[in-house]
């Protein structure tokens, strides 16, 4: 494909996830959760709850990075920590009613921004941004799975 530039690609969607983050935050006078706090808590919708190390793999982290992060979690009241009752052995993990309530809010001011900002774009804009959206989520998931090849020419894709 040409034209295409996988660097500024890449370059702009770190700052796009945090000035989305910061701005939400601020519109809904969230604390200060961080991403990883986030992606937490939209691995544990309502009325589900997961071990540790499925929570790891689903959000692609190591899981002692995983447990330092439910430990602070835990300690700010946003996820329990409660014994599987199928196996006494494992411990699960699920979202505090707090922690689901800034979720709720963190989604729907994050939706409303996103909103506010697209409208300020012109109809053709828009127009390529819904169309990059599933594209976006094919490289989301291809981005995630085990068989990206490293040694891909970067060359070959553009």
């Amino acid at each position: 494909m040409t034209g295409f530039d996988a660097a500024r690609l890449a370059a702009v969607i770190s700052p796009l996830r945090r000035a989305l983050l910061a701005a939400t935050r601020a519109e809904a006078a969230l604390p200060e959760l961080s991403d990883a706090q986030i992606d937490v808590i939209r691995a544990l919708p309502r009325g589900t709850s997961r071990g540790s190390a499925e929570i790891a793999t689903r959000l692609r982290l190591s899981r002692p990075t995983v447990s330092n992060l439910l430990g602070t979690m835990e300690a700010e009241g946003l996820i329990e920590r409660a014994p599987d009752p199928s196996d006494g052995r494992r411990v699960t993990v699920r979202a505090s009613a707090t922690a689901l309530d800034l979720f709720d809010r963190f989604d729907a001011a994050n939706a409303a921004l996103v909103t506010r900002a697209t409208a300020t774009l012109d109809d053709e804009d828009r127009v390529a941004l819904g169309r990059a959206l599933p594209v976006l989520e094919k490289l989301c998931a291809a981005l995630g799975a085990a068989d990206v090849p490293a040694s891909a020419d970067p060359k070959e894709i553009r």
